[in-house]
């Protein structure tokens, strides 16, 4: 994976237009950072899809026994539908779905270069069934107030 300020840069390149080939430009930066994943675990990057996408399949590779990982999933998803968004014909709002495609890239290579560092990285995710099974047995210090926890102030 290139580091993080060289993919920065890469991704504040992509010119918006022609849309569709800055859409899959940053589609294939996104699959980069996936890739550098994968090849951290020595896989190979799988070149399979789901559901018509390789970032997609790349995730699932990513996440197969990483439950963490699964923190990164819907922000995948969320890249995918942009660039199904930019892609479509007539597609008005292009430069806003690439400008915010960019920021989703940008956040899964922090993601991914993140969780390089610190394996615990995404634990809090939902889907990281360790973490909530481990915490059915801690009990609150302080009590929850009915109407949910405040942040505070």
């Amino acid at each position: 994976m290139r580091d993080l300020e060289a993919l920065d840069r890469e991704i504040d390149a992509v010119a918006p237009a022609p849309v569709r080939e800055a859409a899959a430009r940053l589609l294939r930066l996104a699959e980069e950072a996936l890739e550098a994943w994968v090849a951290a675990r020595n896989e190979a990057p799988t070149q399979s899809q789901r559901e018509g996408f390789r970032l997609l399949a790349l995730h699932h590779q990513g996440a197969a026994g990483v439950p963490s990982f699964n923190a990164c999933r819907e922000t995948c998803r969320e890249i995918a539908f942009h660039y199904n968004l930019v892609s479509a014909e007539g597609a008005e709002d292009a430069p806003r779905r690439l400008r915010m495609m960019g920021l989703l890239v940008r956040h899964l290579a922090l993601f991914v270069a993140g969780k390089m560092q610190v394996e615990g990285l995404g634990d809090f995710c939902c889907a990281s069934r360790p973490l909530r099974a481990a915490s059915e047995n801690i009990v609150p210090t302080q009590p929850v107030p009915e109407e949910g926890p405040r942040c505070p102030t």
